[in-house]
C-alpha cells in the first residue's frame, strides 16, 4: 500500500512539474515571406513563420503576426505593432523582419533605408526591450533572381500571386541581390543597439544558390498551367515560398536562432515530417506523411496538431512519431 501511494505521489509530482513548465514565446512581425496563409488545403503558398513551430519543442510557442504586404511603416501605422506590444511579457522574443515592402513607392509603405527604415527598426527594438522582452533582428529573405536587369527595377511582391506561368529570363548563374541598401539595415541597427541578429538574407541566398538556377524554383510558388486546379493558369513567383521552401527556410532559421541565442538552443528540433492540418508543417495529414516513409533509414514524424487515427500496420520499427501539445491520437 505504501509503495502504491508513493508511486501515485511520484506521478502527481511529474504531472505538476510538466504543468508548471515555463513556455517561451517567440513573436514574429514581418511581411508575406513569413506570414500565415489562408486555405492551406488549396493554397500552395506558405510563410516560413508558419513552419517555425515545428522546429522547436513544446517549450517554445510561436505567435506569428507577420502580414502580407506590410512594411516597417505600415505595420506600425495600422496598429499591428501596438497589439503585439501589449501582449509581450518579460522573457519573450520578438523576431523583427522587414525590407521587402519598404522599397515600395506608395506613401503607405515606403521608407528610406538610412533614415525612416533605420528608425523604425530602432523603435521596434527599444519598445520590445521596454516590456522586458528580447528583440531579434533579421534581414529580409532573398528573392530568387538570376536576371541582372531585374535587380534594377522594383518588384511588387504581392502582384506576383497574379502572374501566370511563362518562361523566365536568365543571364546569371549567381543569385542577384534585389534589396540594395535595405538588406544591411537590420544588421546596422543590431550592431548599434547590441541586438541578436540573424542574417536571413545570407542564409536564404545560400539555399537558393545551392538549389541552382532551375532547382531553386522548387522553393517557390512556380506552377505550370493545369498543375494545380486552384491556380489553373499557373504562377511564376520568385518571392513567396511553397511548402518545401518554407519548411527548408524555417529549419535553417531555427538553427541560426539556436546558434545565436543559447537559451533557445536546447529547444531546436528537426523532423523529417511535420503534420499539421492548419498548414504549419510539410504534410497536411498523418497518412500523407506516412506515405513518404522510406523503406530503409529512420523517419521521425512530429504531429503538431489535430486528431489522428494511427494504423500500426502502416508503421515499421524505423518510424518514430512525436505527438505535439495540440495533437491527439484517437482509436
Amino acid at each position: 500500500m505504501r509503495c502504491r501511494l508513493g508511486f501515485i505521489l511520484f506521478c502527481f509530482l511529474i504531472l505538476l512539474s510538466s504543468l508548471k513548465r515555463p513556455q517561451t514565446t517567440i513573436y514574429i512581425i514581418g511581411d508575406s515571406t513569413a506570414a500565415e496563409k489562408k486555405d492551406p488545403q488549396n493554397n500552395p503558398e506558405r510563410g516560413w513563420g508558419m513552419m517555425l513551430q515545428g522546429c522547436f519543442s513544446d517549450n517554445v510557442l510561436i505567435r506569428n503576426y507577420a502580414v502580407n504586404g506590410r512594411s516597417s511603416k505600415s505595420f506600425l501605422d495600422e496598429g499591428r505593432w501596438k497589439n503585439v506590444l501589449e501582449s509581450l511579457k518579460p522573457g519573450d522574443y520578438v523576431i523583427i523582419q522587414f525590407g521587402h515592402n519598404d522599397s515600395k513607392l506608395d506613401e503607405a509603405r515606403h521608407t528610406d533605408p538610412k533614415t525612416t527604415f533605420f528608425r523604425n527598426l530602432e523603435r521596434y527594438v527599444l519598445e520590445t526591450r521596454s516590456k522586458g522582452a528580447i528583440p531579434v533582428l533579421m534581414s529580409p529573405v532573398a528573392r530568387r533572381c538570376f536576371y541582372k536587369k531585374m535587380a534594377d527595377s522594383l518588384i511588387d511582391d504581392e502582384k506576383l500571386r497574379d502572374v501566370a506561368y511563362d518562361e523566365e529570363k536568365i543571364n546569371s548563374d549567381t543569385l542577384i541581390d534585389t534589396h540594395g541598401a535595405y538588406r544591411h539595415i537590420a544588421q546596422d541597427v543590431a550592431q548599434k543597439l547590441n541586438v541578436f541578429f540573424v542574417d536571413a538574407n545570407k542564409i536564404s541566398a545560400q539555399i537558393e544558390q545551392k538549389h541552382g538556377v532551375l532547382g531553386s524554383r522548387n522553393l517557390h510558388v512556380w506552377l505550370k498551367p493545369g498543375e494545380l486546379s486552384s491556380i489553373p493558369k499557373g504562377r511564376k513567383d520568385n518571392t513567396h515560398y511553397n511548402v518545401y521552401g518554407a519548411f527548408t527556410m524555417a529549419n535553417a532559421f531555427a538553427d541560426a536562432l539556436g546558434r545565436k541565442i543559447k537559451d533557445l538552443r536546447p529547444f531546436v528540433r528537426h523532423y523529417d515530417a511535420v503534420v499539421s492540418s492548419q498548414g504549419h508543417g510539410n504534410y497536411l495529414s498523418l497518412d500523407s506523411a506516412l506515405s513518404q516513409m522510406p523503406k530503409k533509414g529512420k523517419y521521425h514524424i512530429l504531429v503538431l496538431d489535430g486528431r489522428w487515427r494511427l494504423s500500426k500496420a502502416k508503421l515499421n520499427r524505423n518510424v518514430k512519431i512525436t505527438w505535439g501539445r495540440y495533437a491527439e491520437q484517437v482509436d
